[in-house]
């Protein structure tokens, strides 16, 4: 599964460098899919249940699994790119959302639920732990987006109005299978839930917009878009738990970065 998350992060890192203004993402897709298959490995996405691409490109409202096409990028759009790849039979599974033509680019709301959301997302990753109870990453993730909507409101910023956090769509087991129990909410839930094993593997998915967390899915049953037209930003990674403590399957660094400044336990099974 390391294998298979380092593939991912590869493949989000080029399509991060190629998405600029005048690429449509039926292009960034084809990259991706050349990318995965040079390294050994096969998408995830392509073919499941039907699906057209390796990868889900999904642009300003689009929350979730835009399927890629001739849609052309121009400056400034908001893009959550969802990749997955397979590797002797394991599967790794991330997600980043990036401002085209670069941050400088975004808007001021938009580069504040794109942070905000990547920012929940090692929240609820680190609160993550063998032993531990599973809802516990939807409370840090929601308790994350909370403060973050506050910190902004008392900086004297009022454009970004409210955050939703999306409840149809959570976090989920992989291994391999892409999609397995248990899921994963990404919002804070009562019921004490399940118990995390050491040896889970799990996919941690926070998606919040910028308005509602209604959603309705276009025509082509797959793209999921915001019910009000808002935008959002979706962030993912792959993660296994063990009793030593984490290590981000989809992340380059394995995580160590973001883990260490949130107090969480890094923990590598190899290099």
């Amino acid at each position: 599964m390391r294998r298979a998350g380092l593939v991912v992060a590869d493949t989000l890192a080029m399509v991060r460098e190629r998405a600029v203004a005048g690429v449509s993402t039926g292009e960034l897709d084809a990259l991706a899919e050349d990318l995965i298959r040079s390294a050994g490995a096969r998408p995830s996405f392509l073919g499941y249940h039907g699906f057209s691409g390796s990868l889900c490109t999904s642009v300003n409202e689009e929350v979730v699994h835009g399927i890629p096409g001739p849609r052309v990028l121009a400056d400034g759009d908001l893009l959550s790119v969802d990749c997955g790849a397979i590797v002797d039979g394991w599967h790794g599974d991330a997600a980043i959302t990036l401002v085209v033509g670069g941050r400088d680019r975004g808007r001021p709301e938009d580069l504040a639920v794109m942070d905000d959301t990547e920012a929940a997302l090692w929240d609820g990753i680190a609160a993550l732990r063998a032993g531990g109870r599973l809802y516990a990453v939807g409370d840090a993730v929601e308790a994350s987006v909370e403060s973050a909507l506050e910190g902004r409101a008392a900086q004297g910023v009022s454009t970004y109005g409210t955050y939703g956090i999306l409840e149809d769509y959570v976090g989920h087991g992989i291994g391999r299978q892409m999609h397995m129990d248990p899921n994963v909410p990404n919002y804070a839930v009562t019921s004490t839930g399940p118990t995390v094993p050491s040896g889970a593997t799990l996919a941690i998915e926070p998606m919040v917009t910028l308005g509602t967390i209604e959603t309705r899915t276009l025509d082509d049953d797959w793209t999921v878009v915001t019910s009000d037209g808002s935008r959002a930003a979706h962030w993912e990674h792959t993660v296994a738990v063990t009793d030593g403590g984490l290590w981000v399957l989809t992340a380059a660094d394995g995580g160590q970065e973001q883990l260490r400044a949130r107090g969480a336990a890094f923990a590598p099974l190899s290099d």
